[in-house]
């Protein structure tokens, strides 16, 4: 059977641009203390106007990987990353993954990157389903691998071989092997009977699963696996190494359209019977596009959500010291009806850090809490941007924390136009 992949195929990376040097005079970023005594400075992400939908991973070298789509002109889009050294530079001017007409583009459901301890990059986008019916409905999880830095991109592959035109997406990835990337991703092969997609509001036969699966080096797609057959259809997913393995966390769905938060974790052999992280009991019959993020470190965890059960929006964290078998009782972080959550979580050994969106009558606004480690005391509570964008142009922000340092990555959109911003944080002392 003829492939369909080559629609958003990876290229050779284009030629880099020169980064500025010479005798430029750059100005120094923006720099101040806050009253808690952390520091913000401003975190010049060397990506152009119309950049969106970024991500942001630690890769096991120490490298910050930066991904993001842009358009590369009037009918096709570009997928670009670059990489910040542990000596505090961006290493090269902005590398291409892929190109093409079929990416999706959506603010919720984005691309991402990750490495391998082989020293392998991976990348993943989603692209519409070539001849099928509702075909804005229809999208494949296409991932591609680099052994170079990025010069060149595998020939890609589908995370899935359902062969159904159906919705694919909101993915997580982690290191599975030393060679060998792990995924899990929402998929919609049950919610179709025969021909035809189902909606996004409509679920056809059946409900929207999570399935995970791994690939290694030669692009082989393996342990393909149903996690749980029924959950949230367009919240994301996220993923965080625990001393016991892989932390999945969803939104959940059950038959009585209760939609909290549940965690499972790959032992080795097997998905462990995926829990609730907290019995919120938020009833929704519609998806709130608002997923999970997970952060962890040996066997503790940290998960931050947002939940707006007896309609109360709240952000919740919670903490486990058993990488994620159970669960404290939550933090509330935030309250009220200005909360967006659109939440992201890091944690090392000395801080919990949680990043999330509010927005009021004047405006979006992005803040930064930093807790202790067991989430017993707030240390900080910081105002990072007053947004200029509103609504879901802003998307999700993005968090990591390397050597005690956090990197808060975050879109704004200015006469329609988005671009991405950065800031660093270091903690008081």
């Amino acid at each position: 059977m003829k492939s369909t992949l080559a629609v958003a195929a990876p290229i050779v990376a284009f030629a880099a641009a020169a980064l500025l040097g010479g005798c430029q005079k750059v100005e120094s970023p923006a720099s101040h203390t806050e009253a808690s005594g952390d520091t913000v400075t401003e975190w010049r992400v060397p990506a152009a106007a119309g950049a969106a939908e970024p991500d942001l991973y630690l890769a096991p070298d120490g490298r910050l990987l930066l991904s993001w789509v842009k358009p590369f002109d009037k009918s096709r889009y570009v997928l670009q990353f670059t990489t910040f050294d542990r000596n505090g530079h961006w290493q090269w001017a902005p590398k291409t993954i892929a190109v093409g007409a079929s990416m999706v583009i959506n603010w919720a459901d984005t691309p991402h990157i990750a490495a391998t301890a082989d020293g392998a990059l991976w990348a993943h986008w989603l692209q519409k389903t070539r001849g099928a019916e509702g075909e804005g409905h229809s999208y494949d999880v296409i991932v591609s691998r680099s052994g170079d830095d990025g010069m060149i991109w595998s020939a890609p592959v589908r995370a899935h071989d359902d062969g159904k035109p159906v919705e694919h997406g909101f993915v997580s990835f982690w290191p599975a092997a030393r060679d060998r990337i792990g995924i899990a991703w929402l998929d919609g092969r049950n919610t179709i009977a025969g021909a035809g997609a189902a909606g996004h509001d409509g679920h056809g036969a059946g409900m929207m699963s999570l399935r995970a699966a791994t690939i290694d080096a030669a692009s082989r797609v393996q342990d393909s696996v149903e996690v749980d057959a029924s959950v949230c259809d367009c919240c994301g997913t996220d993923v965080a190494m625990t001393a016991r393995g892989p932390l999945l966390v969803y939104r959940d769905r059950t038959a009585d359209e209760i939609r909290d938060i549940y965690i499972t974790r790959f032992d080795g052999g097997t998905w462990r019977t995926p829990a609730a992280v907290h019995a919120d009991g938020w009833k929704i019959a519609a998806c709130p596009v608002n997923g999970p993020a997970v952060a962890a470190t040996g066997e503790q965890a940290v998960v931050a959500w947002f939940t707006a059960a007896n309609d109360t929006p709240l952000l919740q964290i919670a903490r486990s010291q058993d990488a994620g078998d159970s669960f404290a009782a939550p933090v509330v972080v935030d309250k009220g009806e200005v909360v967006q959550g659109r939440a992201d979580v890091a944690l090392d050994a000395k801080h919990a850090w949680v990043a999330w969106l509010r927005e009021d009558g004047k405006g979006q606004s992005l803040w930064l809490a930093r807790y202790a480690p067991d989430l017993s005391r707030e240390l900080a509570r910081i105002e990072i941007a007053k947004l200029q964008g509103r609504g879901r142009g802003t998307g999700f922000p993005k968090l990591a924390v390397r050597d005690g340092e956090a990197f808060l990555l975050w879109t704004d959109t200015v006469n329609g136009v988005p671009q991405l911003h950065g800031a660093r944080i270091k903690a008081a002392g």
